[in-house]
């Protein structure tokens, strides 16, 4: 998927509009991507839900706990495991 795509599918998931956070939404997607890569998951297994879902965690809407929640830690799991041809 490209950034741009992935950019305009985390903002549907997450209710945003307009291109005021475009910025500060492609750091956060570029950091769950490198993190979901480094976990073992490949580029064409992540699903813009999963990254929204990463991104959401880590923004927090202003919270600043920065931890990723614990659906998002079991479906990178899940999909890496599953890629990695472990899938029955």
């Amino acid at each position: 998927m490209s950034s741009n795509a992935m950019l305009t599918s985390v903002k549907n998931a997450l209710g945003i509009q307009g291109n005021y956070q475009d910025a500060t939404l492609n750091e956060y997607i570029n950091e769950v991507t490198a993190f979901l890569v480094d976990a073992g998951v490949s580029a064409e297994d992540i699903t813009s839900g999963l990254v929204a879902r990463g991104v959401s965690d880590l923004w927090s809407y202003g919270a600043g706990n920065g931890k990723l929640s614990e659906y998002f830690m079991q479906r990178a799991t899940q999909i890496a495991y599953k890629g990695a041809g472990n899938n029955g």
